[in-house]
């Protein structure tokens, strides 16, 4: 009988994580080297270098990248330096994100696309390019795409994002029923109120702070770390039989 814990070993396969220069999708790059993956670490102002540094120290192995997946040409370089390094790709993990606060009626349409660029149709693009090489070769592959809990709630003052993690949640089931047949699960995480950079002007807001924590049943933000058993998970043959579904991770904000 095969030990359930194998089912959760990555050994051989090839991850690629954007947004990984910190937070979240460093956290999320560390679990997968841990598991015996090996990464392709993403920055999108600048090379994930620190993430893949600490990785490699740790016996793990990483490679950084850049790209800015504001531009729509950014995508396939991204991927295509990736696959020339690592000759294949198995786990995508769209992490990169971008938010601009702004009343609706004051938001500008180039920040309304520029947040739908990186948020959404980067997104789409990478989930592209990874499928035609997962089908191309035959290989079972994973999709994992980070949404957001306003990927079910409305927000304040951020339209574009919420927009653009509501289309990540369709996106991530709509490509599901195209792809399970192919062997390619695709799932999405919808983290909630985690201590990251994007997070900041909320922490550093003493009343909204108070407000967020009130409502979380944990009592606490989210730390990166909180997010690595579910991003191990969907990245694993453990979750073979799971595909087109949005896993919150938020502390219990949700079901309050």
């Amino acid at each position: 009988m095969q030990n359930i814990f194998d089912l959760f070993r990555l050994d051989n396969k090839v991850a690629l994580i954007t947004g990984a220069a910190s937070g979240l999708g460093a956290a999320i790059a560390t679990a997968l080297t841990q598991a015996g993956a090996s990464v392709a670490v993403h920055g999108n102002r600048r090379a994930a270098d620190e993430t893949a540094a600490a990785i490699n120290s740790a016996g793990g192995h990483a490679e950084a990248f850049q790209a800015d997946l504001s531009s729509t040409s950014a995508s396939e370089a991204l991927y295509t330096q990736v696959k020339q390094k690592f000759g294949q790709v198995d786990i995508l993990v769209n992490n990169a994100g971008t938010i601009h606060r702004n009343a609706a009626e004051d938001t500008l349409l180039e920040d309304w696309q520029q947040v739908l660029q990186v948020n959404l149709t980067s997104v789409f693009q990478l989930s592209q390019f990874a499928a035609r090489d997962m089908i191309s070769r035959s290989a079972p592959g994973k999709i994992i795409n980070i949404a957001s809990l306003l990927s079910f709630q409305g927000g304040i003052r951020v339209p574009a994002y919420a927009a653009s993690k509501g289309g990540v949640a369709q996106l991530t089931k709509a490509l599901a029923n195209e792809w399970a047949p192919k062997g390619i699960q695709v799932n999405a995480i919808a983290p909630g109120y985690f201590a990251t950079s994007n997070t900041e002007p909320l922490r550093a807001d003493e009343v909204r702070s108070r407000q967020i924590l009130e409502r979380i049943p944990a009592a606490r933000w989210g730390e990166p770390q909180d997010l690595a058993g579910a991003a191990l998970f969907l990245s694993s043959r453990a979750s073979d039989y799971v595909t087109g579904t949005v896993i919150t991770v938020d502390g219990g904000w949700m079901g309050r």
